[in-house]
């Protein structure tokens, strides 16, 4: 029971407090791991030091986990497997200071899926950064990482760099995948493109998780009415992050430049008519089951609305045609110093 009178001021006033609860909550959290992350890297270092200066083999490694867990019974984190990931973890970052700090931001179990799925530093360096910056969960970052998310950010074709102000660019940028894998949907590989509408919104959240985080369902087959005539979107989200509305358009063959010129058309009349005051413009995804890279490049070139080209494929690996289009090095890690 209340027994001061409830204001506007008082709300705003609690819901203050309740926010600087909350952010000491975490920043507590964050520090906890900070020195569980510590602790390991000093211990990784000392078992690597001392089996250097007095040639100890990996014995020693099965007697510290021994003593370890008979010294401190009840406290996990001691087992030989996890030593020898501490061992693992040190001689990994200890030549990249680039790293270093972002292993600290996330958890230890997280750094450990990073360390141990991923193929080189570039590719460590943009999980580390997404894993910390979107708060994911052990099971999305194994998600992201069995579906090649790295390699799908890397190669995604849109007209950001021309039609988005630059400020929201590396956000959009992430919103827009070159190619999404559906094997959450119960379809065959021919369908129709009402099927495979009807399989994303009954599986929703699986949708939701492969588009990334931020993503909000808002609606299908979403009406439009100009001059008496209706034009239907067939699925419209909004992104939290960029504050915009989403128009997604589906299409079960190959991309066709005049996709892109009706895409124009509705993202020209969703920031007409349905965008609120305070939203930034709406952006545009194209999802085909196939497109030439050079056609959408054409496409795209001379769009002035936000647009992003994309694949879907119902199995979950990269064909391997693709990887020849992968970005150099020095242009990854631009990119990466972006995000």
């Amino acid at each position: 029971m209340n027994i001061f009178p409830v204001s506007k001021e008082y709300t705003s006033f609690l819901r203050d407090i309740k926010k600087r609860i909350l952010d000491a909550q975490y920043s507590a959290l964050k520090s906890v791991n900070k020195e569980l992350i510590n602790l390991y890297w000093d211990i990784g270092k000392r078992i690597v030091e001392t089996q250097r200066e007095f040639g100890w083999g990996k014995s020693v490694v099965e007697n510290l986990s021994l003593d370890l867990q008979k010294e401190f019974a009840g406290i996990k984190g001691f087992s030989v497997q996890n030593l020898w990931f501490m061992r693992q973890f040190y001689t990994h970052y200890i030549e990249n200071t680039k790293l270093q700090p972002l292993v600290r931001e996330i958890s230890w179990v997280k750094n450990i899926i990073i360390l141990s799925k991923c193929k080189d530093d570039l590719e460590r360096e943009f999980y580390l950064k997404m894993t910390s910056k979107y708060g994911w969960t052990k099971n999305v970052l194994i998600h992201q990482i069995d579906n090649r998310s790295y390699e799908k950010f890397l190669l995604n074709q849109t007209n950001f760099d021309q039609a988005i102000p630059e400020k929201y660019r590396p956000q959009a940028k992430l919103a827009v995948k070159d190619e999404y894998t559906f094997d959450f949907l119960e379809l065959g590989e021919e369908h129709s493109e009402k099927e495979l509408e009807n399989a994303l919104i009954n599986r929703i959240k699986g949708f939701l998780n492969e588009l990334g985080n931020y993503f909000c369902f808002v609606g299908s087959q979403y009406k439009l009415e100009i001059d008496g005539e209706e034009y239907f979107i067939d699925l419209v989200l909004y992104h939290r992050k960029l504050k915009c509305l989403t128009a997604v358009e589906l299409k079960i063959g190959k991309f066709k430049p005049e996709f892109a010129g009706k895409m124009q058309f509705y993202l020209s009349v969703l920031d007409d008519k349905v965008k609120l005051d305070g939203e930034n413009p709406s952006i545009g995804i194209i999802i085909c089951k196939e497109k030439s890279r050079t056609t959408v490049e054409y496409a795209l070139k001379d769009v002035s609305k936000p647009i992003g080209i994309s694949t879907y494929k119902i199995t979950s690996t990269l064909p391997k045609n693709l990887m020849k289009y992968l970005p150099s090095k020095e242009d990854i890690e631009r990119r990466l110093g972006k995000v």
